[in-house]
């Protein structure tokens, strides 16, 4: 017997730097919730493919696609791919993010920050033009919605860590803000989650393998839940801004940090 092709979902949804941590999380999650899915990735294209083989058997449509976010030539690139491949996106998740080696303030140099804003900034807008353009009622779309994950750093600051990635964060919420009120206008709802200290691999990008057991542990007795919060609960929070339960919240900032 040949097995039928997945049927196609109301939803289609873009996450960028989807191949691990909470991309990777979202992913899962959307897909048991019934989303076709385009995951991009930059440079690990083995744990992209293993990841949507995975969610290829929850019987969803799922395509990775390569592309730096922080460069606007692949970002429009990427859009197209995902027209062709998939068709017209009702959703896209603003993930894609770095961290730097911990540095104080002499250790900012011009192409560390360059990097840095390119990234978790601009990327923001580029992947956000792109999708204004496909989604916009006012442009024959039929509306969506999108979230921009953020960081409590953004209003925590990093002294002598990354300065540099909180400021990043800062300027991801007052696009959330600005442009929540600018794009609802044409049929688009977006918000942002800020997660607190998440376990994830992105910290190693950051400190010295070693050092990490012993400052994440310190980190957790500092959070009022007492733990480091995990991948999927940030995804609960990214799923439920995306879907329907969310039609009244706009260009809101919803912090998922344990209380810290």
């Amino acid at each position: 017997m040949t097995a039928s092709a997945p049927a196609e979902s109301t939803f289609l949804t873009l996450i960028t730097g989807a191949g691990r941590g909470i991309g990777a999380a979202t992913a899962r999650l959307l897909a048991r919730q019934g989303h076709d899915l385009a995951l991009n990735y930059r440079s690990d294209r083995a744990s992209a493919e293993a990841l949507a083989e995975e969610l290829r058997a929850l019987g969803r449509r799922v395509e990775i696609i390569q592309a730096d976010v922080g460069d606007p030539a692949q970002v429009a690139a990427l859009f197209d791919a995902v027209d062709r491949r998939l068709g017209r996106l009702t959703g896209l998740v603003n993930n894609a993010g770095i961290v730097a080696p911990s540095a104080s303030l002499d250790g900012l140099t011009p192409e560390r920050l360059r990097r840095m804003f390119e990234v978790n900034v601009f990327s923001v807008i580029h992947c956000t033009q792109q999708a204004q353009a496909r989604m916009s009622t006012r442009h024959g779309g039929a509306g969506g919605a999108i979230v921009n994950v953020s960081s409590r750093a953004a209003q925590r600051g990093s002294a002598n860590l990354y300065s540099d990635y909180a400021a990043s964060k800062a300027a991801v919420d007052a696009l959330t803000l600005s442009l929540g009120h600018e794009l609802i206008a044409h049929g688009i709802r977006m918000n942002g989650v800020r997660p607190g200290v998440i376990d994830t691999d992105i910290h190693a990008d950051s400190r010295p393998a070693e050092e990490l057991p012993a400052l994440l542990a310190a980190t957790a007795q500092g959070i009022p839940i007492g733990r480091l919060g995990q991948a999927s609960e940030i995804a609960e929070a990214i799923a439920w801004l995306l879907s329907p339960a969310a039609s009244y919240t706009v260009g809101a900032m919803l912090d998922v940090a344990g209380g810290r």
